[in-house]
């Protein structure tokens, strides 16, 4: 009996897998996903990334004041504390003087709001004719239909406004302490994150571009911050001066109002004009006199809009009306009423880096023009010129 065995047989040959390289995906699908995932950061990180921002948008600011100081022998430690120490003065000073017409106005709301409703459809008010017709049309639907009369009970919540004020208030507070102190030390190191910057630059050349853009990004920014904070701060005491004109009460507040809303583009004017338009309707007594008053105070802000601003400012900045548009409607999606505040100066940041870089000229032409950019980058590349060899 034999004992051979058939050796057996092989197994079938198997295809191997292929993985796709990294090369072979598509870019855009790349840069999809990378954008997905950038606004998603922003949205969750929004309470660490507003001070943040804010802070560095501070630090563009003050630098060159800290640097101008520093040429009389005043260290960055001492100019940052004052600065800082005048800066807070103001705004301590601003919100004890505010705080009274603020809390009041606050008071008032419920009342403002229940009195104007009361107006608007009162007898021969504004609504008279609206509620009838609406009133009218129910009754037809009422006796028509077969269902049985159902009761309507309302809920009245014991949240107001002022119980929403304080429940963010030590968020903002905090916010305002975080943004504050990251500010005081990124002024006082002096030039380290310029420093750190031109350092992570292997050519020399990447260097000098580097300082280039953060002295092109002082100047800018700088000469529009505060051009726009005089200009805003104009536009309020004009604003309160027309208020007392129409005899409305609160001028203090409705001026200081029409400063601070006035950084927000687009919305801030509009929003200002409704909300003393409201104090009108309620203390004039009137449906004209409210409309003269927002009236008023539209023309105000579309005076310095079309005629001061772009005078003072805009004539060396022109950008893309729909992209400053679509910029404070993105921010104030991520990050609330602050996001508008912030977002037209961080647009003017992305396209001065888009400038000095040369390599988004795409981008920067989309986003607008700068008038007299080629003088000022020669500026700020004889600054950085002379800057270089300190910081190296």
């Amino acid at each position: 009996m034999s004992t051979h065995k058939e050796p057996a047989a092989a197994p079938p040959p198997t295809t191997p897998v292929q993985l796709t390289p990294y090369a072979a995906i598509p870019g855009y699908a790349v840069t999809g996903i990378f954008l997905i995932l950038t606004v998603q950061a922003l949205v969750w990180a929004g309470e660490f990334l507003i001070p943040v921002t804010a802070a560095m948008l501070g630090y563009f600011v003050l630098n060159r004041p800290r640097r101008w100081l520093e040429k009389f022998g005043i260290a960055p430690v001492v100019s940052v504390a004052i600065l800082t120490l005048f800066l807070t003065t103001f705004v301590v000073v601003t919100l004890i003087n505010l705080s009274g017409p603020v809390a009041q106005f606050i008071d008032d709301m419920p009342s403002l709001m229940a009195e104007i409703d009361r107006k608007l459809n009162a007898a021969g008010g504004t609504l008279q004719t609206i509620d009838e017709a609406s009133q009218a049309a129910e009754d037809i639907l009422s006796s028509t239909s077969s269902q049985p009369e159902t009761v309507e009970v309302q809920i009245a919540s014991e949240s107001g406004l002022a119980s929403m004020v304080v429940g963010y208030a030590p968020a903002m507070l905090s916010q305002l302490i975080f943004a504050q102190l990251l500010l005081f030390f990124l002024v006082a190191s002096g030039d380290m994150f310029v420093l750190k910057a031109v350092e992570s630059f292997p050519l020399f050349k990447d260097k000098r571009r580097a300082v280039n853009v953060i002295r092109a990004i002082e100047n800018r920014l700088g000469r529009y911050l505060g051009g726009i904070t005089a200009i805003n701060a104009g536009l309020g005491v004009c604003i309160g001066i027309a208020m007392a004109i129409w005899g409305l009460p609160s001028v203090i507040f409705l001026g200081v109002m029409g400063f601070a809303l006035n950084f927000v583009p687009f919305l801030g004017g509009l929003f200002g004009a409704s909300i003393a338009a409201a104090i009108a309707f309620v203390s004039l007594n009137g449906t004209w006199p409210a409309l003269g008053v927002f009236l008023t105070y539209m023309a105000l802000t579309s005076i310095e809009g079309q005629l001061i601003t772009p005078a003072l400012i805009s004539r060396r900045m022109k950008l893309n009306t729909p992209v400053v548009f679509l910029s404070v409607a993105f921010f104030a999606w991520i990050w609330s009423v602050i996001g508008m505040v912030v977002a037209l100066p961080i647009l003017i940041v992305i396209k001065i880096v888009c400038d000095e870089t040369g390599k988004f000229t795409t981008l920067s032409r989309f986003i607008g023009d700068i008038d007299g950019k080629q003088n000022e980058s020669k500026a700020a590349a004889e600054d950085a010129a002379d800057d270089i060899p300190k910081i190296l």
